[in-house]
Order: C-alpha cells, then sequence, then structure tokens
C-alpha cells in the first residue's frame, strides 16, 4: 500500500465523506474512490459502508484505521524531522540574556518553539561586563544585549524592548532621602566601573563617562557581577544606575532605588556573529521580527 493511499483511507476514515477527503487532500473526489477499491480488492474485504446518505467504517476498517493511524503517524514525524535537520532547523541554539531579561523575551522564546518543535532552546547567562565574549568564544549563538553594538564581526536584530535606568544608593547615602535623582547628580560621587571588556562606548549607554553639563562621572570600585556591584553599593562606596527590572527582582534592605528622571532607556536586541549565521540564528531573528512588530 502506497503512503498516498494510506492518506487517502485515513482521511476518508475521518471525514467519512468522499468529497470532503478529495477537498482536502487536493484530489478529485473519483481518485479517493479508486484508492479505496484498490485497497479493499487487495485486502480482500470491505473497509466502509457506503450508501447513497452516508459512509461508514466497516469493523475492518475500523481495526485497520486503528493500526495505520499511529504508525503513519510515527512516519510524517519521522519525515517531517528530517527535512528540519536538512534545512538546519533542528540543533541546538544558544540564547545568551542577562539573568533578570528572561521573562522579558518568554513571548519570542515561546514563539521560536512552536516554529522550530525539532530545536532544543539552551539558555545561557551574559554578564554585563563582558556581553561579547560569548558570543566570540562560541558559548553563545544570539546574545539579547543592550545597544548600541558597533562591531564589524557582528550584526544587530531588531529592537526587543527597552529598559529604565534607576540610581542604586546605599540606605545612608546622602542621596537616599531623594524622591528621584538626575544624570547630572552622578557626577557628585564615585560610580561604579565594569572589570572586564566591554566596549567603553557599550557602558557609556548604561552609565555616562560625563554629566550633561559636562562634570566628569568618576570611577569608583571595579566589578564584574551584579552581586558584586550590589555589595559595594550597600556599604556606600559607590553609586551606580541599575536596570530597573534588575532593581525590581533584587529588592534589598540594604539598597534603595531611585528613579533617574533624565537617564536614556536602554534598548535590546539580538546580536550574533556575522560568521556564524546558521539558519537556526535566522530562524530565531525571524521570530524577534515577528514578535518585535506585535
Amino acid at each position: 500500500m502506497e503512503l498516498r493511499d494510506i492518506e487517502i483511507f485515513l482521511t476518508l476514515a475521518e471525514e467519512l465523506h468522499f468529497g470532503r477527503t478529495a477537498e482536502r487532500l487536493h484530489v478529485t473526489a473519483a481518485r479517493v474512490s479508486q484508492s479505496i477499491k484498490q485497497q479493499e480488492r487487495r485486502i480482500g474485504g470491505a473497509l466502509f459502508e457506503r450508501t447513497s446518505r452516508s459512509v461508514r467504517l466497516t469493523p475492518l476498517g475500523e481495526r485497520l484505521r486503528d493500526r495505520l493511524g499511529a504508525g503513519y503517524r510515527e512516519i510524517m514525524a519521522g519525515i517531517e524531522e528530517a527535512g528540519a535537520t536538512a534545512r538546519g532547523h533542528a540543533g541546538t541554539l544558544t540564547i545568551g540574556t542577562f539573568d533578570t531579561h528572561s521573562q522579558e523575551i518568554s513571548a519570542l522564546l515561546d514563539l521560536f518553539r512552536q516554529q522550530n518543535p525539532q530545536c532544543e532552546l539552551r539558555i545561557r547567562e551574559v554578564l554585563p561586563t563582558d556581553p561579547l565574549g560569548g558570543l566570540r568564544a562560541g558559548r553563545v549563538d544570539v546574545g539579547v544585549l543592550w545597544l548600541p553594538i558597533r562591531e564589524p564581526d557582528l550584526v544587530v536584530g531588531p529592537e526587543l524592548f527597552t529598559e529604565r535606568l534607576v540610581l542604586a544608593v546605599a540606605p545612608d547615602h546622602p542621596l537616599a532621602g531623594r524622591d528621584d535623582v538626575q544624570v547630572e547628580d552622578l557626577g557628585d560621587y564615585p560610580v561604579v566601573s565594569p572589570e572586564g571588556p566591554i566596549p567603553d562606548y557599550v557602558w557609556q549607554a548604561h552609565t555616562p563617562a560625563t554629566t550633561p553639563s559636562g562634570r566628569p562621572i568618576r570611577p569608583g570600585l571595579s566589578v564584574v557581577t551584579l552581586a558584586e556591584a550590589f555589595a559595594a553599593i550597600s556599604g556606600g562606596d559607590v553609586i551606580s544606575p541599575i536596570g530597573a527590572y534588575a532593581a525590581d527582582s533584587r529588592l534589598r534592605r540594604d539598597i534603595k532605588f531611585l528613579p533617574i528622571t533624565d537617564a536614556p532607556l536602554l534598548r535590546y536586541a539580538p546580536v550574533w556573529r556575522s560568521a556564524n549565521e546558521t539558519p537556526l540564528v535566522r530562524a530565531f531573528v525571524q521570530a524577534a521580527t515577528s514578535s518585535s512588530s506585535r
């Protein structure tokens, strides 16, 4: 029995109507009738009871439907998996993101999984002080990073979301009694600096080098991780702008978060190596484009 004949039989067993079966399979009703008659001759028994008003499975047809259905689904799943592998849409795709942003891209990840069921997604944390290291070392296929990214070997995709900046200070810091602050206030106190290979222009989107009036913003204690930054801030040695999502996820008694009224928004987008633009990377960027347009 040919695979097409199995498909015709199973579809007719579901529709119980020759016309609807033909329409669904894009064939003629005569082709459906011919296929069923050939199958019945080969098997040696009727699979359907036909009248002028109805089509019903015979007990033999019901048994054949039950046996063929499971096998047909398994065959089609194998064909789909092989096709996905051939197209490059199977395998593992590693997404790098800051630890507080998994929820912000959850809808995008769900959409990608729906569109690429043969792909396994792996999520790895990206350090704010080294956002590009994982991409260049091959540990991350696509990073969701704050902009700007202006590197000749990297490609930037569509903007996904934005994040407000707040100022983190110790509870007894001179600024702690304020309801809000401005970027100009950063010129009065030492500010956390990154201990890592983050490009200066990328860090300055987060913490500028000067205030709006041109005063230098003094770098204070250098840190590698957000946990180190919070430890230094709570001790009163430094202050620092912090992404609002990080602040919301780490409410602490030893740190106060103040709105920065004139701070720019951090803008986030997928970033990948141009030399590593695989079909899976392109599929993720396509999902990101669809997600960002909703």
